[in-house]
């Protein structure tokens, strides 16, 4: 009985995961190549006539192709964030790591804080309407900076502190500038968090809502979130092109997480042992 432990919760596991995950995925899948009808039974059958084609070309010309324009301007977004992020949060983790000073513990305390605080939106508006880059695009990329700055430094700093200071004396005595250790011995050695960072942060920013809603109104400014609220409205009565348009900004997500959630986990997990 014992043995068969282990295989009856992962069967578990597995079916849980499932009804989780799956079936909602291929209930949507379902109603996206539907016609008006048959998606407004809302039901799992089989279409009578798969229209994936032409529900997806109504999809994309709806209010004179917005979706390509929210597309245009999350990946601009994701992008920009991601890149600025990661620079920005691999270099303050390592200065946090390398160099304990008494402002070490105050660092780590607004990081935290960072995690736990709920943001500020009505002040946050007022300072982005004050620089003048409330509605823009980089007015959003800094906000996703801001938000997402805590959690990669954290991780930066924790994988950090596996590496070796034996690396970074050996690069000083052979003359090499504070920049040239970091950029040409530490930051190669970043690879693994990076590529967690890259994924995880693109995910979230790709995936915002309730940011964008807030500080980048406007419809030349739309992202893929704000489609599905900006679409529901139009197709009330159109399961199959709210589904499609579901579908749409789904995938995308899905595809990056599937191909790289190794990398995810082996990035989470490489700093939480010191060695």
């Amino acid at each position: 009985m014992k043995q068969m432990r282990p295989y009856a919760s992962g069967a578990i596991a597995i079916a849980l995961g499932t009804v989780i995950f799956v079936l909602p995925f291929v209930f949507i899948a379902l109603q996206a190549v539907k016609s008006k009808s048959e998606a407004s039974r809302l039901d799992f059958t089989l279409p009578e006539k798969w229209l994936l084609w032409d529900n997806l070309a109504a999809v994309f010309k709806a209010r004179d192709y917005q979706l390509v324009l929210a597309y245009f301007n999350s990946t601009l977004i994701t992008v920009v964030s991601v890149t600025i992020l990661i620079l920005f949060s691999a270099m303050v983790g390592y200065v946090m790591q390398r160099r304990r000073t008494r402002w070490n513990a105050v660092a780590s305390g607004a990081l935290f804080m960072g995690l736990m605080m709920p943001p500020a939106v009505v002040p946050t508006i007022g300072l982005l309407q004050d620089i003048g880059l409330f509605k823009t695009i980089t007015g959003m990329i800094l906000i996703q900076v801001a938000y997402n700055l805590s959690f990669s430094t954290l991780l930066y700093r924790s994988f950090i502190s596996t590496i070796p200071r034996d690396l970074d004396e050996a690069a000083l005595i052979d003359g090499a500038r504070a920049w040239q250790i970091f950029f040409r011995v530490i930051l190669p050695l970043l690879k693994p968090v990076t590529v967690t960072n890259i994924v995880v942060q693109s995910i979230a920013i790709f995936n915002d809502f309730t940011n964008p809603l807030y500080y980048l109104p406007g419809k030349e400014n739309v992202t893929v979130q704000l489609t599905l609220y900006n679409f529901q409205s139009m197709y009330t009565s159109q399961y199959n092109l709210l589904f499609m348009n579901i579908l749409l900004v789904t995938v995308p997500p899905l595809i990056v997480f599937i191909f790289f959630n190794r990398q995810i986990v082996a990035g989470m997990t490489a700093g939480a042992v010191k060695g």
